[in-house]
């Protein structure tokens, strides 16, 4: 059975010295011992932290970060000048293309400490919109890649049927997501056989967005059992069409018209005023943050002081993986926030004034609810996923306990990820994935048939 002793950890309750992991044959921890002798235990002599959840990815944008920065000839670029660019962009990729970037993207973030991720999967049919002969094989390609890398995964297979708020007709770059609700239903129950009994996997819903659902289909979705994500209120022309055509703001009417309880995880929720701000937080739905990918496409700025005020939650994803590190969208979060108030140490309180400490701690535990697994502390019954990172690294070094968290997402670009355990197995050694060079390489050859 897996063992670790991790010299220093960051466990529910606190920091401890000489922490004695143990898990079963299939990756949950049994017992956490502080103070234990190291024994035959494997031994990860840096600074162990739990694996980070990763609540939002469309994996296969990973092919396009860095290949959508250029100016348009009009010169008024934004979201919706971004999401032209993808719509052209996704017409290349087959299921083998897209089992590729992914395991590339899936290597990536193991590699900076995310050990699961939460796949927002909409990309299911042909380039002309004809359904697979499996009509899950794109989110079954997903999967593929998950189990070949070894991070947990779940799935979120997207119902996208319409083009605006609520049921205009879809643009012709959409037609490769597009399903009613029965097609979509045989989605979800063919990803529902795939991961049964796999305990690195999990099956959720993902209305895409209020733009993209009926109110009928998204009361059908509610209706299911799993976690839902919903993209909202991402960009102020989306609250401007939510409230030219139902009189509300996209938050509000969600929290107005739909369950939205601690199984929801609503993506981006940028633009919120004060109401919606305190909705939320009372709701227990998490907040879906993608710091990176939101400042890349000019979003906005999340409302995180009065959010936390609220008592509300929150995680991070990496999007459209502009960036691919835990730390880097918790440093862009709170340097965000700096920018934006002309204050330091937002994310911060009188019980835990450094804030890489409560940054981590809101993104663990936001991020295992959101991706509905067991996951995100050291602790029994939770998925053996761990982080060590190595204290001697230039970033790193000479600091301890939450300073060390500081220094962690504040400090330097390099990676100081050392060794990470994903459902009890090793998958990153050195630093590196111990399947990189495969994943590379498949990866590569895509790139270069898209770029030649």
């Amino acid at each position: 059975m897996p063992e670790f002793l991790a010299r220093a950890a960051l466990l529910p309750d606190g920091w401890a010295a000489d922490v004695r992991i143990a898990a079963d044959a299939a990756g949950t921890i049994t017992a956490v011992t502080p103070g234990a002798a190291p024994g035959a235990a494997d031994l990860l002599r840096g600074v162990v932290i739990p694996g980070v959840p990763n609540l939002h990815s469309h994996a296969f944008q990973r092919a396009m970060a860095g290949g959508a920065e250029r100016r348009s000839p009009a010169g008024q670029d934004s979201f919706w000048t971004w999401r032209e660019t993808m719509y052209r962009f996704v017409g290349l990729l087959g299921p083998e293309e897209a089992e590729a970037v992914a395991a590339q993207l899936y290597t990536e973030l193991l590699e900076w400490g995310f050990t699961s991720v939460a796949e927002f999967h909409y990309l299911h049919h042909q380039p002309d919109g004809v359904p697979y002969a499996q009509p899950a094989e794109m989110a079954l390609r997903h999967l593929s890649a998950a189990r070949r890398t070894g991070i947990g995964i779940t799935l979120l297979p997207s119902l996208y049927r319409h083009g605006g708020i609520f049921g205009r007709d879809p643009a012709p770059g959409q037609r490769r997501f597009l399903n009613d609700l029965d097609p979509w239903l045989r989605i979800l129950e063919a990803c529902r056989a795939a991961t049964a009994g796999d305990p690195q996997a999990a099956v959720g819903m993902a209305p895409h967005s209020l733009r993209a659902v009926t109110p009928a289909m998204l009361q059908a979705v509610a209706a299911l059992s799993g976690p839902i994500h919903i993209h909202a209120a991402e960009q102020l022309r989306e609250v401007e069409e939510c409230l030219a055509a139902t009189g509300a703001r996209p938050v509000r009417w969600l929290l107005d018209h739909a369950p939205v309880d601690a199984r929801w995880c609503l993506i981006h929720a940028t633009h919120m005023d004060e109401g919606e701000v305190a909705g939320l937080a009372a709701s227990g739905a998490v907040a879906g943050l993608c710091p990176t990918t939101e400042a890349s496409l000019g979003d906005g700025i999340f409302p995180l002081r009065p959010h936390l005020a609220a008592g509300g939650r929150f995680g991070v994803g990496t999007d459209s993986h502009v960036g691919l590190s835990p730390r880097d969208e918790l440093r862009q979060l709170e340097t965000s926030q700096r920018l934006s108030l002309r204050e330091r140490a937002v994310a911060t309180s009188e019980v835990l004034p450094h804030p890489g400490r409560l940054l981590l701690q809101a993104a663990l535990a936001g991020g295992a609810q959101a991706s509905g697994r067991p996951i995100g502390a050291i602790a029994p019954g939770m998925r053996c996923d761990l982080v060590e990172l190595d204290d001697h690294h230039p970033s790193l070094i000479g600091r301890t306990g939450d300073s060390l968290l500081d220094a962690w997402v504040f400090a330097g670009q390099a990676n100081p990820v050392r060794t990470v355990i994903a459902g009890g197995k090793r998958v990153v050694e050195g630093g590196r994935h111990i399947a990189r060079l495969e994943t590379a390489d498949a990866f590569a050859g895509t790139m270069r048939r898209w770029m030649g």
